[in-house]
């Protein structure tokens, strides 16, 4: 099989005669000769395309003098490009047709990406929260970001140093930034988004975290202790029918469940929490306590969770009660399910922490 390819014959014979017309190169008139020969003899779907080619990217960065910026309590910060790697191009190619087949173009699709540090603001920061890319907030776990508190010890970026060589890179003490590596361009049109972060920095004392309030608590308890399916780290939906699946307890961009997002959150916050009491209510049928009986209640009997059927305590779904309801709706959320209770007891244990089974009725 054969190719013919008489722009760039045309071009490399443009090129060996040299001069050119009009202001126009010999090479660039040999390959708009080869070219309309091409699509003469093999139609005008052999014409090759190009998308997505980037010729200059413009990237903003810190200018001299620039201050730092000061975040007291919890704050979003734009921050400011302080060291980026040259953009990484990659191509896949398709189409072309071939023996026997419709002449069709071939198709060359660009893609980019790039690594960059971002400071935020003054160190000691305890944690970098939500992420947003041109105002819509995007999960992290689809990220490499690795978040620098601005500590008096913190060591170079490894990424920054595998560019510029080990020892030719500072480590930014006493400034809290963030690096981006191999972030992918394609979903921001080609382009580094406008970034920003929402920073968490607590009160400093003599350029160390002081002892707060946040630093001084040692144990939680997690209320309100309903929501049938509020303490699971494994995505549960409600299948209603054709084209209509309900997300129960995934409500964040994190990419994770609403309770794993606010353990991590607990977590990077609370750092010299050590113990977590988990709440799990049951419903009371009588407020004299020596005559009430207690069960668990569901939020509704009609749907129960896909992958995860509720389950308290050997009654399902069926055998359950309801929670109390106005305006058809439940007034509390349902008894959380026992799977998720195993969940969550394992999320916060693979953390290093204690938990305390804490029932309520």
């Amino acid at each position: 099989m054969a190719t013919i390819v008489l722009s760039a014959v045309g071009a490399a014979a443009g090129a060996s005669i040299g001069g050119g017309i009009l202001g126009l190169s010999s090479v660039v008139i040999g390959r708009a000769v080869g070219r309309v020969i091409d699509q003469r003899i093999m139609g005008s779907g052999s014409e090759a395309v190009e998308t997505g080619k980037v010729d200059r990217f413009r990237l903003n960065g810190a200018s001299e003098g620039s201050p730092i910026a000061q975040i007291y309590g919890r704050g979003r910060v734009g921050g400011q490009v302080i060291w980026a790697s040259r953009f990484r191009e990659n191509q896949s190619t398709s189409g072309g047709g071939g023996k026997g087949a419709p002449a069709s173009p071939k198709v060359t699709e660009y893609s980019y990406s790039v690594s960059l540090a971002i400071a935020l603001c003054e160190g000691e920061i305890t944690r970098v929260g939500r992420v947003w890319a041109d105002g819509e907030e995007f999960a992290r776990e689809d990220l490499i970001l690795r978040v620098y508190t601005g500590s008096p010890d913190q060591l170079p970026d490894p990424k920054i140093e595998a560019v510029e060589g080990a020892g030719n890179v500072p480590a930014f003490r006493g400034v809290a930034y963030c690096v981006f590596e191999d972030l992918d361009l394609g979903q921001f049109g080609n382009r580094v988004p406008q970034l920003s972060f929402e920073v968490m920095r607590p009160a400093q004392d003599d350029g160390e975290l002081a002892s707060d309030l946040a630093g001084g608590i040692r144990g939680v308890s997690l209320i309100p202790g309903t929501g049938e399916y509020a303490l699971a780290t494994t995505p549960v939906y409600f299948d209603k029918g054709i084209g209509d699946v309900e997300a129960v307890n995934a409500d964040t961009p994190s990419g994770k469940t609403d309770f794993a997002t606010s353990i991590e959150t607990l977590d990077e916050e609370l750092t010299n929490c050590g113990s977590i009491s988990i709440v799990v209510s049951w419903f009371g049928d009588d407020l004299r306590c020596g005559q009430s009986s207690f069960q668990p209640k569901v939020e509704q009997a009609d749907v129960d969770g896909k992958d995860m059927p509720w389950l308290v305590s050997g009654a399902a779904r069926g055998d359950a009660s309801l929670v109390p309801r106005l305006d058809d709706r439940p007034v509390y959320g349902g008894t959380p399910t026992d799977q998720s209770v195993v969940e969550a007891i394992q999320e916060i244990n693979a953390l290093g922490k204690e938990v305390a089974f804490y029932p309520l009725f």
